[in-house]
């Protein structure tokens, strides 16, 4: 199959999509990201003796994404900002590792972790992004740095980087990230032997006072954005995933990001479409020019990203054969899609949603419901919730069961605004919403004022959010028609995980948890399970070298949500270890990190500053939660510092860590450019207030004989 995809290639045809072969060429496997394997080794008979083969501990401690790649008998991947690495695919010998020199001060606009989805690997050399921004091509042998290019278009914004970078041709594409922040999205295309700049692509038009329109299409696009926009927020739209080149089609496709600010009635008052947000777009990759575009949420008010990953496949679709996309975003729909037109084929609800009722299939445009999910005038329960009923996750295609197999996510959130205009956050986050998940509605009322809380309780979403707070599951899925064949429910909403699938019948995925599950792919049964110790939220992917098959999965806690560690996760009890885990047939066992010793009452803290009153600690409340807790959930056995727990050391340097920046190479930025040290000193207070009542708490606790884990609330109001 290999050499027969060789040829092809070589004629000038497009490789197959029908799952990879002994190669796994890129994060998605093979042409069409089908995260699906031809291979048979490892099958259901035999599935019960799958073992470790070996393992590489990373020495980092936060989220692992990304997906393997395997060429030439080289297991190479990314790590934690846009670290690389290379080893012996069959012996796990180490054959080089690379880490960039990062800013660590971007940790200010990266909302949802330092992770990284991968590399790419052409013309002997290995690509791979930083979380800040520089693109390196480094030597597939050696490791060493070929060329390296800023692709950042303004650094006084929010821009970073989280994704794989994608090859188009003789062209090297990645995408960025930040539309929470102040970025105007755009991908970006570097030639592949020296990092020159070739084009960049933008998804929001700028603000018309600066002049003309980049291209054509955005003179289109402004057409559909109120010419008041705050221009000034940047408008979103950043492309941090879903870069797919199609051979096929000879497009680059992309899928768009979500509006900022969330609320379309901040964002663009007049309201209308905002392209490209929420979209599907085809690029000619040699000039980037925009050939086609499918939106799939017009006039974005939800945080309903459209860059999830794409699968390039066949389908025959009302009897006739297709070259399709399958696409899941944030919005709960599964679309197929037609790659050459971008026509609109079939669209389906995987879950429950408010926000529309349907697709109407003369326009491909959804019906929206406002009185539902409008929450301009008030708060709103909107399913699904912002997190998706699908994210960054890998999903796989089989082309024998015929069944796209995924993480799926069925829950909703509150939803609210505050009143008026807010003044631009420069590199800050301007999202303007708090988030309470359907899990948590509930609980949370009880401190909301009372009129608010008799509000939402009159939703006729509160009841539903009431009889099924929300569910996740991996799915067996009919791409045609949504509906579901089989569901395997998870530990709960934060338990989601890449999959992949072989020839031979398999699903295999990791979960929260720490185990590794091999299931029958027709049914869902498990036919392995493998403890680990460690979360699994990437993707696997396999290969086989010298007739032996392998099976690779990155393991770490992390990504959206990164400081909320669920207590059914495996960081929660063991630490978040990142690791490179291989198995084969008939390894061995994998050794679990060690328990993490038994939790603390918090220490003592120092005695409240002269002056300081409870407007000053209210104060640093708000401070806080504006600034500092997407970072820090201040809860127990986050992967970041419960700043509840504060020793005496870090009280007296609580100025110089948040003003003078001496923890930025840890990764805590500094912020003198947006507090003074009054408010970083009502922060302190805050969080003086907040340990002194903690320790109260958890002494009450041991004296009664109770855990001092108890269930908290997770409210992102800075999400």
């Amino acid at each position: 199959m290999a050499l027969a995809a060789l040829a092809a290639c070589a004629l000038g045809a497009a490789p197959p999509m029908v799952g990879a072969g002994s190669e796994w060429t890129s994060p998605g496997g093979d042409a069409g990201k089908t995260h699906h394997s031809a291979l048979t080794q490892i099958n259901a008979d035999n599935a019960g003796s799958l073992g470790l083969a070996w393992q590489a501990e990373l020495g980092t401690a936060r989220g692992m994404e990304a997906t393997p790649v395997m060429v030439g008998g080289v297991l190479y991947t990314s790590g934690v900002a846009g670290r690389a690495y290379a080893w012996d695919a069959a012996t796990g010998k180490q054959l080089w590792a690379f880490e960039p020199d990062v800013d660590m001060q971007l940790n200010r606009t990266a909302c949802c972790d330092m992770v990284n989805r991968g590399v790419a690997v052409a013309r002997g050399k290995v690509y791979v992004a930083t979380l800040d921004g520089w693109l390196y091509a480094l030597n597939a042998k050696t490791g060493a740095v070929v060329w390296k290019t800023d692709f950042i278009e303004n650094r006084k914004k929010g821009d970073n980087s989280t994704g794989a970078p994608e090859i188009a041709g003789d062209v090297v594409v990645i995408g960025m990230a930040g539309a929470e922040y102040d970025v105007r999205g755009y991908v970006t295309a570097l030639d592949l032997e020296t990092g020159k700049l070739r084009w960049r692509w933008h998804v929001v038009p700028r603000d018309p006072a600066l002049g003309p329109q980049e291209t054509p299409e955005l003179d289109a696009a402004m057409k559909t954005w109120d010419p008041k926009s705050r221009w000034d927020v940047g408008g979103g739209g950043a492309p941090w995933d879903a870069i797919a080149f199609d051979p096929e089609t000879g497009y680059l496709l992309v899928g768009t990001g979500n509006g900022g600010p969330y609320a379309t009635s901040k964002r663009s008052p007049a309201g209308g479409d905002n392209l490209y947000l929420g979209s599907l777009v085809a690029l000619d990759p040699k000039t980037g020019r925009m050939v086609w575009h499918y939106q799939e949420t017009p006039g974005d008010n939800w945080d309903f990203t459209s860059t999830q990953p794409l699968i390039l496949t066949h389908l025959k679709v009302d009897g006739a054969d297709r070259s399709v996309i399958l696409h899941a975003p944030k919005n709960g729909f599964l679309y197929v899609i037609d790659r050459a037109t971008g026509h609109l084929l079939k669209a389906n609800p995987l879950v429950r949603m408010n926000w529309a009722k349907g697709i109407d299939p003369a326009t491909g445009r959804p019906i929206l419901t406002p009185q539902e999910s409008d929450y301009t005038a008030g708060p709103k329960i909107v399913f699904p919730a912002t997190p998706g009923a699908r994210n960054w996750h890998p999903a796989s295609f089989d082309p024998a069961t015929g069944l796209y197999y995924a993480a799926v996510l069925d829950l909703g959130n509150l939803i609210f605004m505050t009143p008026g205009q807010k003044p631009l956050k420069a590199r800050g986050l301007n999202n303007d919403a708090a988030l309470i998940f359907t899990t948590d509605v509930k609980d949370a009322l009880a401190a909301f004022p009372a009129p608010m809380a008799d509000a939402v309780r009159a939703l006729p979403a509160y009841a539903e959010a009431l009889r099924d707070p929300g569910t996740a599951q991996i799915r067996a899925i009919e791409p045609l028609t949504g509906k579901t064949v089989w569901a395997a429910n998870t530990a709960g909403w934060q338990d989601r995980a890449g999959v992949l699938t072989t020839a031979s019948g398999l699903l295999i995925h990791g979960d929260v948890g720490g185990r590794l599950y091999v299931r029958d792919a027709k049914s869902g049964r498990v036919l392995k399970q493998i403890e680990t110790g460690t979360p699994i939220m990437a993707a696997p992917m396999t290969y086989q070298v010298n007739g032996v098959q392998y099976v690779a999965v990155m393991a770490g806690w992390g990504g959206g949500g990164f400081p909320f560690v669920p207590r059914y996760a495996a960081a929660y009890d063991r630490g978040n270890l990142n690791r490179l885990l291989v198995f084969k047939l008939g390894g061995g066992a994998v050794e679990q990190p060690p328990l993490l010793p038994p939790l603390e009452v918090a220490p003592e803290p120092p005695a409240q500053g002269s002056g300081v009153t409870a407007e000053t600690i209210a104060r640093g409340q708000g401070l806080f939660f504006g600034n500092c807790a997407i970072c820090h959930a201040n809860r127990h056995r986050s992967i970041t510092p419960d700043l509840r727990r504060m020793q005496p050391e870090t009280h007296a340097m609580f100025r110089q860590i948040v003003l003078e920046g001496a923890l930025v190479p840890g990764g805590m930025p500094r912020w003198d450019d947006v507090l003074s040290p009054g408010d970083a000193d009502a922060i302190h207070a805050y969080l003086i207030d907040q340990q002194k009542q903690t320790r109260a708490d958890e002494l009450a606790k041991v004296k009664a004989g109770k855990p001092l884990d108890g269930p908290s609330l997770t409210i992102l109001s800075n999400y």
